[in-house]
């Protein structure tokens, strides 16, 4: 009966959130509807920029609401780079824009997205205009972001975390162990490691030397950042985060992190000053989503057009969205390529890779293109393996410093799970074939040495055919790649030196690039492929994922992260150009 009960509870409760949903959706479509096209700025207007708990994507549309406090199934909200961006251009162009007022303690991004955005709040800041920064709370990437603030306050009883890196790993070993599965690898490259949390049960030397290289280049590099934006000496601050010397806010205001500790109404009340206002007066602002409605003087609109192809995800064969699907993206590039006013093409790339097969036909239709108009590849976040592969078709490639790229190697993953059926489950099976590798691969027995022997040559011919990939499209010899390649990872700045990459730089730098070599640079505009869906039928979609993360969230509790962990092994399918393990620094 409690069982009933429950699920009594639970249809009654999705039934009246329908309902309440139904007339929210109502409400907040009628206010869209009814807005005008075009927004006007009031005088003396603070551009709010509250981005604290949203995760960074490459777009959002320009008109998306902020579904944050709706999000009643612990689901987080995005916010596009490229509309970000924007707002802050439209912001310092704008004389009715005295500052921003930045929120973004927790926001939720890899350090080259936030560098990206950081950098456009420093070329703000060469207007003339303030930048203040408040939070509750600051997480180590927050703060990288909100030290590029005039001033930073912090709430009195909160907290921030100024600790250093870390990434964590799990390991499977001992769990397939007392299961009786055996995990059989195959790989090419001693970096290669996506494959060890199945066979070790810690990091071994090659990824522990990999994972301290590329984690104390991402630090340094953000710490002298930090460095010259608080005026603090780079040796002091590297102390500060080595020994966490911030570990009450008391030690944040004495080593000049942040300026004092403050309440929300103390803030608004220094930018009331700052305005010329008084202390009852009210202050106008202005959001993300509405400035983006203003039209900007700067704003062309040119015959002639740079197309950027967003890659965000992981790359897959098929034609679903939320990834880099191959079908899709091998129209995408198709389009643009057959379009006579894109005159040249940069490839947006945030992906830590995929199949091996996907990134080849991704690959060749890049390859087409760049015969008849430039291809520039812009990395973001990450562009390792099937990432890396795929921009090795491009004239040039453009990362930021703090990318993750590289992991040039590839692997595959197969699991015998006969003494899990036969001694745990009581479960065998027969068989009858027509030939002597009928059940190639079956994971009802041991693999032969022979099976064993035709898959790993397999393997290998897959690594040859990435690393002529790269050889060609970088022009160095297959011997030279070698050296950079094995699967290991590299940061963007790393990347430079060995050769992988050819400038640092942001998407900006990209199209820049990319007009300068189509020859339009002083005409032309930027236009975006895959055309985005509206956000109703994207918040729609995202929400029946979060129903369904949060009912995995609640049974699992703790241990979601290693089942999730676990799930991404059935997208382990063939030969794969995919970053070591799941990257999630801390």
């Amino acid at each position: 009966m409690r069982f009933l009960g429950n699920v009594l509870a639970v249809i009654v409760g999705l039934l009246v959130f329908s309902v309440m949903s139904f007339f929210i959706f109502a409400g907040i479509i009628a206010v869209i509807s009814s807005s005008e096209d075009e927004v006007k700025i009031k005088e003396n207007t603070v551009l709010v920029m509250n981005l604290e708990g949203r995760v960074l994507v490459e777009r959002s549309n320009d008109d998306e609401p902020d579904f944050s406090s709706l999000n009643v199934f612990g689901g987080t909200s995005t916010v596009g780079l490229t509309s970000l961006k924007n707002a802050i251009r439209i912001a310092k162009e704008k004389d009715e824009v005295k500052g921003i007022f930045l929120k973004a303690g927790t926001f939720i991004a890899g350090q080259a997205g936030m560098k990206e955005l950081r950098d456009e709040l420093i070329d703000f800041k060469e207007s003339g205009k303030f930048i203040i920064s408040y939070g509750e709370y600051y997480t180590e990437n927050g703060y990288y972001l909100s030290s590029a603030a005039d001033e930073i306050y912090v709430n009195p009883s909160g907290l921030m975390e100024f600790n250093g890196l870390a990434s964590e790993i799990v390991f499977f070993k001992g769990l397939f162990q007392k299961l009786e599965i055996q995990p059989e690898v195959f790989r090419v490259g001693e970096f290669k490691s996506a494959v060890e949390p199945f066979l070790l049960d810690k990091m071994s030397d090659e990824n522990r030397l990999q994972t301290e290289s590329f984690l104390n280049d991402l630090n340094n590099y953000a710490l002298q950042e930090i460095a010259e934006s608080r005026g603090i000496e780079l040796d002091k601050i590297k102390e500060i985060s080595s020994q966490m010397l911030v570990r009450r806010l008391d030690d944040a205001v004495e080593l000049n992190m942040i300026d004092d500790r403050w309440y929300e109404d103390q803030v608004i009340d220094l930018m009331k000053q700052k305005l010329g206002l008084e202390e009852d007066d009210k202050i106008n602002t202005i959001n993300v989503s509405r400035i983006n409605k203003v039209i900007s003087s700067k704003k062309k609109s040119s015959k002639n057009r740079v197309a950027v192809i967003i890659a965000e995800g992981e790359i897959m064969s098929g034609n679903a969205e939320g990834i880099i699907a191959s079908e899709r993206f091998q129209e995408e590039i198709k389009k643009a390529r057959n379009n006579e006013n894109v005159k040249a093409i940069v490839l947006r790339i945030n992906s830590p890779g995929g199949s091996a097969l996907a990134s080849e036909v991704i690959w060749r239709e890049l390859e087409k293109t760049r015969k008849e108009k430039p291809v520039i590849a812009s990395m973001g976040e990450v562009a390792a393996s099937g990432g890396y592969y795929i921009a090795a078709a491009s004239d040039t490639i453009v990362a930021q410093p703090n990318t993750i790229t590289g992991s040039i190697g590839i692997f595959a993953l197969w699991f015998n799970a006969q003494g899990l059926l036969n001694n745990k489950l009581g479960i065998t099976t027969d068989v009858v074939k027509t030939g002597e590798f009928s059940d190639f691969l079956t994971p009802t027995r041991k693999i032969s040495e022979m099976e064993r022997s035709i898959f790993q040559n397999q393997i290998e011919e897959g690594y040859d055919i990435f690393l002529t990939r790269v050889a060609d499209g970088r022009h160095m010899e297959k011997e030279e790649v070698m050296k950079v390649a094995s699967g290991r990872v590299w940061t963007g700045s790393q990347a430079l030196e060995n050769g992988l990459v050819d400038v640092l730089g942001g998407l900006d730098d990209a199209i820049n690039i990319a007009a300068e070599k189509a020859g339009i640079a002083d005409d032309y505009r930027v236009v975006y492929y895959p055309e985005i869906r509206p956000w109703f039928e994207r918040f729609m979609s995202q929400l029946t994922n979060e129903v369904q993360t949060f009912y995995q969230r609640q049974k699992l509790g703790s241990f979601y992260p290693i089942y999730q962990q676990l799930e991404n092994v059935k997208k382990y399918e063939g030969m794969m150009v995919r970053m070591p393990y799941d990257l999630h620094i801390q």
